[in-house]
């Protein structure tokens, strides 16, 4: 089985930066014009799984609380402290997450919707 998540935006270029420049994905894939969406998938290449995003005509309207969460494992220590340094880098600060679990165990961002993002300390 393979898994995607998919999810409405009006912020193409950001959501781009911010998955790949400082998360390190890569861009995949895009389309255009398929019944009035465009669409761009980022993930990891060779993965099972990716992250689609679309944008219409249709504005986006985001709904996150402090639960809602994308949690990504890096690989090992020297994978995290890259991604790290690239928020650090870049002046994007971290956010103090509800769940206690993820302050003792990762580091949590907002994306450019406002996703909460936790990169997991291996």
């Amino acid at each position: 089985m393979k898994f995607r998540i998919a999810r409405h935006t009006d912020n193409f270029d950001p959501i781009i930066k911010f998955y790949t420049e400082f998360l390190g994905l890569s861009l995949l894939g895009s389309f255009k014009n398929h019944s009035n969406y465009d669409g761009i998938f980022i993930g990891k290449e060779g993965g099972d799984w990716h992250m689609e995003f679309t944008k219409s005509p249709s504005k986006a309207v985001h709904k996150f609380d402090d639960d809602d969460l994308l949690v990504f494992y890096p690989q090992d220590l020297a994978e995290f402290n890259k991604i790290i340094n690239r928020f650090e880098k870049s002046n994007i600060s971290n956010i103090k997450p509800k769940n206690p679990y993820w302050e003792q165990n990762g580091v949590v961002y907002r994306d450019p919707d406002g996703q909460g993002v936790i990169i997991v300390h291996p």
